[in-house]
């Protein structure tokens, strides 16, 4: 629950200086943390989340933990020098609401999205999912003044905003009070996602058999179909893939597998790897819900979203290729990625929507060498901290090389 009390910030990583990239170097380069905020604090929310409840609609929207009151009296997030261009890193860091984005009197060029570069095109605005992080070069061609960057909800019945304030060195004057409208509707947003495309000749693909320019080549060895649902189990709403709302055990799951006692705290693939077209209207199961999954082997993960909702997805430890629109899924719709899971571990596949993830929208993958080699994962730390039913148990034998 640590982001809704502001537990966030960025992380900038940038290319090497022996890789080019796509675009010249900018003057500066910002970092912009969109959320959706509570005035609750976080134990509160937590509760109402422990009790079968949802957050429901936050209380208003910032830009870096701020919102400009807009009275002349606001200190500017950023700078900006009269013709230069800024890189502005634009990351949705809220709980459950996708944001627009715009900056007035501004376009933006989108130069990267999740790390990756893209085919560059020039946005008035631009939807960012929740998780969701976007690079765009901003150009300071207008008159020489106070601008608002402004970020507003989207797919809501009630529109929230937040404000800040961008100055140019030199302004001669307030931001106008008529702020950037954003744009509506469902058709827009999915039309924007369908023009952006991957730059693979930028930077960054792999010129070997599991890199971006051979994946529409490499032969899938599984295709894991996940769809979401929502339900009341036992009186509270619960949320699920495949009709499992994934709960912790008290043994960490990474754990029990470690020290071989698995079949102790949990059971593979409870699900079924094509569920049935009803599964969103079944009943919930509520219990862990582990993947198991073959080292290297190259899979397809199709994300199917049958409810009204948007939904965003977030795989930790890999990257992976969009083969739909990307993670996010839009209400009756559906997006594929394609990835190799050539990372030994235990691996999270879970909603970006906190209340989802946090109720059971999660699942694990479990990706073992057989090999036990130090090649493909680390020994666990000797300072790790042990519970349930491993705490007492003698270490294993380590992995060697």
């Amino acid at each position: 629950m640590h982001r809704t009390a502001g537990g966030f910030g960025g992380l900038r990583i940038n290319s090497r200086l022996l890789i080019p990239v796509p675009y010249a170097d900018p003057e500066d380069d910002y970092t912009v943390i969109l959320n959706d905020w509570y005035t609750k604090s976080h134990t509160a929310l937590q509760k109402l989340l422990d009790s079968g409840r949802t957050l429901a609609r936050p209380d208003g929207v910032l830009v870096n933990g701020k919102n400009a009151m807009g009275d002349g009296k606001d200190e500017p997030l950023f700078t900006m020098k009269p013709g230069k261009t800024y890189k502005y890193r634009i990351c949705n860091a809220g709980l459950k609401n996708t944001l627009n984005f715009r900056i007035q009197g501004h376009t933006m060029k989108l130069v990267e999205m999740e790390g990756s570069h893209v085919v560059q095109n020039v946005y008035e605005s631009l939807d960012v999912h929740v998780g969701q992080c976007f690079s765009v070069l901003v150009t300071a061609n207008q008159d020489p003044k106070d601008y608002y960057m402004v970020a507003s909800t989207r797919f809501n019945k009630q529109v929230l905003t937040g404000k800040g304030i961008i100055r140019y060195t030199n302004g001669k004057g307030p931001a106008s009070p008529e702020l950037p409208e954003a744009p509506v509707g469902w058709a827009w947003s999915l039309n924007q996602f369908r023009s952006f495309r991957w730059n693979l000749t930028a930077s960054a693909a792999r010129p070997n058999p599991q890199g971006s320019y051979h994946y529409g080549s490499i032969n899938i060895t599984r295709t894991i179909k996940l769809i979401n649902s929502a339900s009341e189990e036992g009186g509270k709403l619960r949320y699920a893939l495949n009709g499992v709302s994934h709960v912790n055990p008290e043994t960490p799951l990474k754990l029990a597998e470690y020290y071989g006692v698995a079949d102790k705290v949990f059971k593979y693939d409870t699900i079924l790897d094509s569920p049935q077209a009803n599964v969103d209207n079944a009943k919930i199961v509520t219990q862990p819900n582990v993947l198991n999954l073959t080292f290297r082997n190259f899979v397809e993960i199709i994300f199917e979203n049958h409810e009204k909702s948007m939904q965003s997805y977030h795989l930790d430890g890999y990257s992976f290729f969009a083969v739909a629109t990307t993670v996010q899924v839009y209400p009756k719709s559906w997006a594929a990625i394609l990835l190799t899971f050539d990372n030994a571990g235990m691996w999270n596949i879970r909603s970006e929507m906190w209340e989802r993830v946090y109720l059971g929208q999660q699942l694990y993958a479990s990706v073992l060498s057989p090999a036990r080699s130090l090649r493909d994962e680390y020994n666990l730390p000797d300072n790790s901290l042990l519970c349930g039913i491993v705490k007492d148990m003698p270490k294993p034998a380590p992995y060697s090389i």
